[in-house]
């Protein structure tokens, strides 16, 4: 989810709910300690050199249970963060305190709440490592008669 797009759900809501890729909620007296621009210049392991750059929220939670952030509130947040750091409509990444460390998570929404999803690792440069790419597998048997390529049918 882009930076415009949170800001454009927070409008339409009354209240802010995160909810974990396992289903749990994020508890209600959470606090927005962070919203920043994250920027990894890096190489890959073929040697290529990236950079990326995301808006970076960190969602903590403490016992404060009377505190609730209210999406008017993160609103004014990142757009002070917009002015202060010069945004971009960029990709935004959550971070969350779990039960051992920091995951880091994507960011969708379902019309109620937004949803940390999981993120994962990849290798950028499969040739350069000498891994395939794994090509799918087609069961000739399985295609359904009809849908094959009859000569003079035109379809190769």
């Amino acid at each position: 989810m882009k930076l415009s797009e949170i800001k454009n759900h927070l409008k339409g809501l009354e209240k802010i709910g995160f909810q974990l890729p396992n289903g749990e909620m994020v508890k209600p007296h959470f606090h927005v300690t962070e919203v920043g621009k994250i920027t990894k210049d890096f190489i890959d392991c073929g040697g290529k050199v990236r950079s990326e750059t995301v808006i970076n929220f960190q969602l903590w939670e403490e016992n404060d249970y009377d505190h609730r952030l209210h999406p008017e509130k993160l609103v004014n947040i990142i757009e002070l963060s917009e002015k202060m750091f010069n945004f971009n409509d960029l990709e935004i990444e959550v971070e969350y305190q779990g039960k051992e460390t920091i995951g880091k998570y994507n960011l969708d929404f379902d019309g109620t709440n937004f949803l940390l999803t999981s993120k994962i690792t990849a290798c950028l440069a499969l040739d350069a490592c000498g891994i395939a790419v794994e090509k799918p597998k087609l069961i000739f048997a399985e295609i359904a008669k009809g849908n094959s390529c009859e000569p003079g049918s035109g379809c190769c």
